[in-house]
């Protein structure tokens, strides 16, 4: 059963940005019935801007960037969070909340800080072996880097760069589970293939057997078809559930597939 039961905005809402956005300005109760609910709506809709604010109204922790208190690009979710009432059906404070956007720069910040521990192994080593000390008071003074690095290629793996962000991702998000967290995830899909969707549906049904819940805002046709997911359209306001079937993001991409090149035509006369 869901942790967080719904999320309602309190009377006396303040004005201008975030209140002024249609799905937030029009807010009662948004009801969380399912283990697995999905925010669809395009750019500018406030289904990121609404699960920030969760995020911060639930004080989850952040993964990859500063934390939901501190961000500097979180203000408008903290000043929203602050009109949220959240009601739950059990406290958790496990689980995380997580945006691509920040993934891309944390699989940098990892990066950066492998390289540097490896760099700091190679100098220390030049630096006995220069001086002709022995290996046991090598091993002494590398024991702590050593134990550093592999402490984090276990949990990130080896190689971080652009090529391998999907299983960095899925790596990242598979060390930080643990059994009962509320996980909150804004486009999850940005770093994935299609194939690594997949690959992220399959551990998402393995964490709900843990007693996970997942809050997911996306534009993806894979991960929206979740079974027995909630999907809400912040494309409307108020904010209505809507079959998968009848999802703009479905039915547009199901009538690409079936003819890509029409669409082709479409936007580009004469191709």
């Amino acid at each position: 059963m869901p942790f967080l039961k719904s999320v309602s905005l309190k009377p006396g809402a303040g004005d201008g940005y975030p209140f002024t956005v249609p799905v937030v300005r029009a807010l009662e109760t948004l009801a969380f019935p399912t283990d697995v609910t999905f925010l669809v709506g395009e750019n500018g809709s406030g289904k990121s801007t609404l699960l920030e604010a969760i995020a911060a109204a639930a004080k989850l922790p952040a993964v990859g960037s500063e934390s939901v208190e501190r961000d500097a690009t979180l203000t408008p979710a903290r000043m929203l969070a602050k009109r949220l009432r959240l009601t739950w059906r059990s406290r958790t404070h496990r689980g995380f909340f997580l945006r691509a956007e920040d993934f891309f720069g944390f699989t940098k910040y990892v990066a950066r800080m492998r390289a540097d521990t490896l760099q700091e192994i190679r100098d220390v080593t030049d630096e006995y072996r220069a001086q002709d000390r022995s290996d046991k008071a090598l091993g002494l003074r590398l024991m702590p880097l050593t134990t550093t690095l592999a402490a984090m290629e276990q949990r990130y793996g080896v190689d971080l760069d652009a090529s391998s962000h999907g299983q960095s991702f899925l790596k990242l998000f598979e060390s930080r589970f643990v059994a009962g967290g509320l996980y909150l995830l804004d486009e999850p899909e940005a770093p994935l293939s299609p194939q690594s969707q997949l690959a992220l549906i399959a551990m998402m049904a393995g964490m709900l057997a843990e007693g996970a819940q997942f809050i997911i805002a996306t534009h993806s046709p894979i991960l929206l078809a979740f079974p027995g997911a909630t999907i809400y359209s912040c494309d409307r306001a108020p904010i209505e559930a809507v079959p998968y079937d009848e999802l703009d993001h479905v039915t547009l991409t199901r009538e690409f597939l079936a003819s890509p090149a029409t669409f082709i035509r479409h936007l580009m006369p004469g191709v």
